[in-house]
């Protein structure tokens, strides 16, 4: 029979990396938070102290070390639009960029008539 003797290495190294972490992001986010307006950098909801605990900040250039004083790397996004933008930076990473595939541009035209029907 095995007895617990505390945390393993492993638990000590992972706590002391979310600490770590933790406290990084509550150095950033308070600057952001004072530099920016309360509001979604995409979909522009906006925040209250209430709801504050959604809005994240987001980094511009995916590296969460690079946290200028005057804040050019970070962005106020909320939880799903932060979401969203990593999903995207993760598809990019993936597959590569999807601006080099040409979409045909649509060419029917649902109001081409209208004036001939308003006039019935």
């Amino acid at each position: 029979m095995s007895v617990n003797q505390g945390p393993s290495k492993l638990d000590k190294v992972l706590a002391a990396a979310n600490e770590y972490k933790a406290s990084r992001e509550k150095g950033y986010r308070e600057q952001a938070l004072k530099l920016y307006p309360w509001v979604c950098g995409r979909c522009t909801r906006e925040f209250t102290h209430k709801n504050l605990s959604e809005l994240t900040v987001h980094h511009r250039d995916h590296n969460h070390d690079n946290n200028p004083s005057d804040g050019s790397n970070w962005e106020l996004l909320c939880l799903y639009c932060h979401d969203n933008e990593h999903s995207r930076f993760e598809e990019l990473i993936r597959y590569g960029s999807t601006t080099e595939t040409k979409q045909d541009v649509a060419t029917y035209n649902p109001f081409a008539d209208l004036k001939s029907r308003m006039k019935k």
